[in-house]
């Protein structure tokens, strides 16, 4: 019997796709509308939380989310206190309960487009690829914005929620589905484009290229006026923070707006056609 090899799979010899996440990435500059909403919940709730103890764990499903910020130990003391028992997944489930209807009431409010989004995806269909989009929000909050964007000019070809694939980032299920719907393979001619940790590693878990956008979403924090309101300096000092988070967090390439990534597409192009090549006829080779 002759020895077994390794399974034959496609190669990628271009860019077919791109999947963008939302709040921060393509609508409502800083992620405010989360952040914001999170705090009110939990203000009401009598345990005040900072925007960084809220932001440290964006990009995940919305119950995740709450889930992470109730196991923070000075929550939990806190939450011991006021009700005389650590939070339970029943305190999540309160808690969710309680964010769902505020998050909807306010996110037409934090639904405008960052500058440059709608340009961008114009150029994304000029070079041939489809557009897919993932979210940590829930299927009612995905369509308020796919129904707001669409009256600004962006209608990505496929959304999805968590819960229509039975979990949210950092798993690569989202992007699993985007692939299959927009019918593109392999992974690799893929890429998943957001600004939070967690979709880094949904991309880099789904084995697409992952790229990072630090200027405009959870890690600045600002409204896009705000934010070029504040002075160089400290422009500066909050995308560095932001980069550096986004780079350890295993971007391939980190960018500081949407409209910015062109350029890194040109770069995966190359690098996915000169792995097609046969060795001798790689540039590296030259």
């Amino acid at each position: 019997m002759n020895s077994p090899s390794a399974p034959q799979t496609a190669h990628a010899d271009g860019l077919k796709a791109v999947v963008l996440d939302w709040a921060g990435t393509t609508v409502d500059h800083g992620s405010l509308a989360p952040a914001r909403t999170l705090q009110q919940v939990f203000a009401a709730l009598q345990i005040p939380i900072t925007e960084s103890e809220i932001r440290r764990d964006m990009g995940l499903p919305k119950k995740d989310h709450i889930r992470a910020i109730l196991s923070l130990s000075w929550v939990r003391g806190a939450w011991q206190e006021l009700r005389g028992h650590v939070p339970s997944e029943a305190d999540v489930e309160e808690v969710y309960g309680e964010f769902i209807p505020l998050q909807l009431s306010c996110l037409a409010e934090f639904s405008t487009l960052i500058p440059g989004v709608v340009d961008t995806v114009r150029r994304f269909r000029q070079r041939g690829l489809k557009i897919g989009s993932t979210t940590g929000y829930t299927r009612a909050m995905l369509d308020l914005l796919v129904e707001q964007s669409a009256k600004q000019g962006y209608s990505p070809d496929c959304n999805l929620s968590p819960e229509e694939v039975g979990a949210g980032r950092p798993h690569p299920f989202m992007i699993y589905e985007n692939a299959v719907r927009l019918q593109v393979y392999p992974l690799a001619a893929m890429v998943k484009i957001g600004d939070t940790p967690a979709d880094i590693h949904e991309g880099l878990n789904a084995g697409t290229w992952s790229i990072g956008v630090a200027g405009t979403g959870n890690m600045i924090g600002l409204s896009f006026a705000d934010f070029h309101a504040l002075a160089e300096t400290e422009r500066e000092s909050r995308l560095a923070k932001a980069r550096a988070e986004l780079r350890n967090a295993g971007a391939h390439y980190v960018v500081d707006t949407l409209a910015e990534v062109h350029s890194v597409l040109d770069d995966i192009e190359v690098l996915l056609k000169s792995a097609s090549m046969p060795r001798q006829d790689r540039p590296s080779d030259h």
